[in-house]
């Protein structure tokens, strides 16, 4: 009987070590991960490597839209892109960019023309998902910054705004991509 009452009181002790071991780790793992700045937050953090990429993960797969990519995080519209949409995004190339006078994209860059470069990103993008098939001639559409772009169909594409031609269109899993080879500049205000 002492032998036995002996041998349940050392696997209880064991059990019971054990158990506070577990939560010790559980504790330490919840903490280090609630203190863990490192991972992005919102939308763009959430990690699904099974779905159909969104507007943004699109971008950011294409070797064509670095420069579209690093103004987009600067102006901090990753994690509204992200969103469900839909969208349609009207996606300037490197080389559309490289077309503006020398040092406007560093210019937006700069933390102090965040307002500027969000009216100009923003002057890019669409609610709703307007694929080439459904784009007329003479169409406006309204844009997120709350200004309009005009569609044109000509012999040899659809252009937006009369100069910028639409090369290609990806889908993505929250709206449409229209690859430019222009960048859009919204009208200036009145």
């Amino acid at each position: 009987m002492r032998n036995k009452l002996k041998t349940t009181l050392a696997v209880t002790t064991l059990l019971f070590s054990m158990s506070c071991n577990n939560a010790e780790q559980s504790s330490s793992a919840a903490t280090s991960t609630a203190t863990d700045n490192s991972s992005p937050s919102g939308q763009s953090g959430v990690q699904d490597d099974a779905s159909a990429k969104n507007v943004v993960q699109v971008a950011v797969g294409s070797k064509d839209h670095t420069t579209l990519v690093t103004a987009v995080k600067a102006a901090e519209l990753v994690d509204a892109l992200s969103n469900a949409g839909p969208f349609t995004v009207f996606a300037p190339t490197n080389a559309a960019f490289d077309k503006l006078p020398a040092g406007t994209v560093e210019g937006l860059l700069k933390p102090e023309k965040k307002d500027a470069l969000t009216d100009i990103l923003q002057y890019h993008v669409s609610v709703g998902v307007f694929k080439s098939d459904m784009l007329q001639d003479g169409q406006s559409i309204g844009q997120v910054n709350g200004g309009n772009i005009t569609i044109s169909k000509k012999a040899d594409g659809i252009y937006v705004n009369g100069t910028v031609k639409i090369i290609a269109s990806i889908p993505a899993s929250n709206g449409i991509i229209h690859v430019i080879d222009g960048v859009l500049l919204p009208p200036a205000e009145k």
